[in-house]
């Protein structure tokens, strides 16, 4: 389950519950969150595990921003450590509704079809 929130961390949207064993990223593409944002004229913030999910034109400007991967032989420079902690700063309410999400224990016990949670959140 994907959700976007504003910059408070209030949710906006909340994906299509599907598989578990489905990538965030996965569903990202299956439901085309890019184009939905970009259509909207909205962006989002995410973590690392998004990278490569914004593949627009290079000159255009971005829908999704994540931050810089450090590689085993690639270091990351003292200005993309920093772009990464401004990121951090910015997603931080957004992991707080997150959190907030996972303290309804009554989603941790739901055992019905995917369309009923979805319908549920």
């Amino acid at each position: 389950m994907i959700t976007l929130t504003d910059e408070q961390g209030w949710l906006v949207w909340v994906s299509a519950v599907g598989p578990a064993r489905a990538s965030e990223i996965a569903a990202c593409r299956h439901d085309k969150l890019t184009q939905k944002l970009r259509t909207a004229g909205l962006g989002a913030i995410t973590d690392l595990g998004f990278v490569g999910l914004d593949d627009s034109d290079p000159d255009a400007d971005p829908t999704v921003i994540t931050g810089y991967k450090a590689a085993r032989n690639r270091f990351l420079t003292r200005e993309q450590k920093l772009f990464n902690k401004t990121l951090a700063i910015d997603r931080a309410p957004v992991k707080h509704s997150s959190a907030h999400l996972k303290n309804w224990r009554v989603l941790g016990k739901v055992r019905t079809h995917p369309t009923w949670t979805t319908t549920l959140m």
